[in-house]
């Protein structure tokens, strides 16, 4: 199992009791989830769509608007949308791999939305790009950065957890047995582990995002996915992590809005 393959898994199983809520808001809630998983079709991989005029509303223009920035559609990570809103609908969990590995290309493809959108209605990024992920890589060089990023989501929102304590060991065990659930051999489900019971390292995420504000928006948007910020130092960290990133408050309140999150 990868680590696009394993960050699916771990986004099924549910970081928080409010992870999967987060996930339909992000990606427009009810009707618009529908037409996304409609979009998949027959397809069950996370690979390019050649169309997105079949989504209406805000979510359906913001992906045309990434699309003509990326030389059409087809270059747009659609398909894995669509695998990841036919989950969310309760339609297709725990299928088999090729939907399975869609999940963890759509989690990306979710990500790379969610923090387009935010830098573009915050107007303070005039040359951003696209982020990878949403853009469909076409490279080996942008897939190998593309699974490096997935690494990075994956950790933030394991970082995330931990930000009012450790992961306690009955958390880790529901955790892990969710992705073993999901496919994971031996090897993964140790690694994840080994993750989640390490010390918190937000300054490796902020190193690798200097930068990138593309991607830094992504581990923000993840880190809200894993977090139930019911805690002062869970809205802290999330502040603290916001200033490292270098987002400005617009950004972090257009993602906050992204996954119907109100903070006080």
């Amino acid at each position: 199992m990868n680590v696009e393959d394993l960050l699916g898994s771990v986004l099924q199983s549910g970081m928080t009791r409010s992870t999967a809520g987060r996930m339909r808001s992000s990606l427009g809630g009810g009707g618009l989830l529908e037409q996304l998983g409609g979009m998949l079709g027959g397809s069950a991989g996370g690979g390019s769509m050649p169309a997105t005029a079949g989504i209406g509303g805000a979510l359906g223009g913001i992906l045309n608007e990434a699309g003509r920035m990326v030389g059409g559609n087809q270059n747009l990570a659609i398909g894995g949308l669509g695998a990841l809103a036919g989950v969310l609908m309760g339609g297709r969990r725990g299928l088999g791999g090729a939907i399975r590995g869609g999940i963890g290309g759509g989690a990306m493809a979710m990500l790379g939305l969610m923090a387009f959108q935010a830098l573009k209605k915050s107007g303070t990024f005039e040359k951003m790009k696209v982020p990878l992920g949403l853009a469909a890589p076409t490279t080996a060089a942008e897939k190998a950065e593309l699974e490096r990023n997935a690494g990075l989501v994956l950790k933030a929102m394991i970082n995330a957890a931990k930000a009012d304590g450790e992961i306690d060991e009955s958390e880790v065990g529901r955790i892990v047995g969710k992705v073993q659930e999901f496919g994971a051999d031996s090897d993964t489900q140790a690694f994840l582990k080994a993750e989640m019971e390490k010390p918190m390292d937000t300054a490796g995420l902020v190193a690798a995002a200097t930068g990138k504000p593309e991607l830094a928006a992504q581990l923000y948007a993840a880190s809200l996915l894993a977090i139930e910020v019911d805690t002062p130092a869970e809205k802290e960290y999330l502040a603290g992590l916001a200033r490292s990133l270098g987002l400005g408050g617009e950004v972090t309140q257009n993602l906050h809005r992204a996954v119907g999150l109100e903070m006080g």
